[in-house]
């Protein structure tokens, strides 16, 4: 436990009221759940603090990923979030997997933090909006104009709820992906995206169906970052991560072809 957990809870965590002490099941590892859940997840329950009561206000919100894992938005000046926003940026963002049954049976994750607006003018602008809109590509209609921006969280913490005895607290290392020794990942994320969606389609389709049990489609790589490549269908989307962490475009070449060659292998 760091310095500052022992001694200030992170936002969102339980001391005194989860079992600390308790053993977690010997099949839960909260960051495996955790980080799938941020990356796959394209929408969720976002709360702003009021900006006239103080009083916790919910909404829903379009989400992507930046390439450590941030979380991003794009919001209207004219929306009650958004001036939230603007008065003060702390929010939560919650982000849930559906499915069938009992909707408390299937994992969620809380992410806590601040959402900072990117302006145009901001070094990150190309990157950001590239990136929602290949998660959101209909949201282009209307990205460019003068009311909307783009809205990048600087994550705290976050608390996983997998199930019955399966919650944890997360630091924001956790959840999020390192970028220290990725810068070359990071350049050619761009083109390699491209590359994938424009030359190796049935790649694409193979590591959804054959590696990842998902429906037959003309499946799409929307982001590659050094943990993994995240894919779309329509409205679904799918996270298949590396075996092992890349960092070169040498490595990624390596990881997208041993991916393909053991779908492949899956008749």
């Amino acid at each position: 436990m760091s310095e500052r957990t022992s001694k200030v809870p992170l936002p969102g965590a339980m001391p005194g009221r989860l079992p600390e002490n308790a053993p977690a099941p010997v099949d839960f590892d909260p960051k495996a759940v955790a980080k799938p859940l941020l990356r796959a997840t394209r929408a969720g329950t976002l709360a702003t603090l009021d900006r006239n009561s103080g009083h916790p206000f919910a909404s829903l919100v379009n989400v992507a990923t930046d390439s450590d894992g941030s979380p991003l938005i794009l919001v209207s000046r004219l929306s009650t979030h958004t001036a939230n926003l603007e008065h003060d940026g702390r929010t939560s963002l919650l982000l849930a997997q559906t499915g069938k049954g009992d909707p408390l049976a299937h994992p969620r994750l809380t992410v806590l933090g601040a959402f900072t607006r990117i302006d145009c003018d901001d070094a990150q602008a190309a990157r950001v909006r590239r990136r929602f809109l290949a998660r959101h590509p209909k949201s282009e209609l209307y990205a460019g104009f003068a009311d909307f921006s783009f809205w990048r969280m600087a994550v705290v913490s976050a608390h996983l709820n997998g199930g019955f005895a399966r919650a944890a607290d997360l630091p924001a290392e956790d959840v999020l992906t390192s970028l220290a020794d990725a810068g070359e990942i990071v350049a050619v994320e761009d083109d390699a995206v491209v590359h994938m969606n424009s030359d190796h389609v049935a790649a694409l389709r193979l590591y959804a169906t054959r590696l990842l049990d998902a429906r037959d489609g003309a499946w799409r790589a929307t982001g590659i970052d050094p943990e993994g490549v995240d894919l779309a269908l329509g409205d679904a989307t799918l996270r298949l991560a590396f075996a092992q962490r890349v960092t070169t475009a040498v490595q990624l070449r390596k990881s997208l072809a041993a991916l393909a060659d053991s779908a492949r292998a899956r008749a």
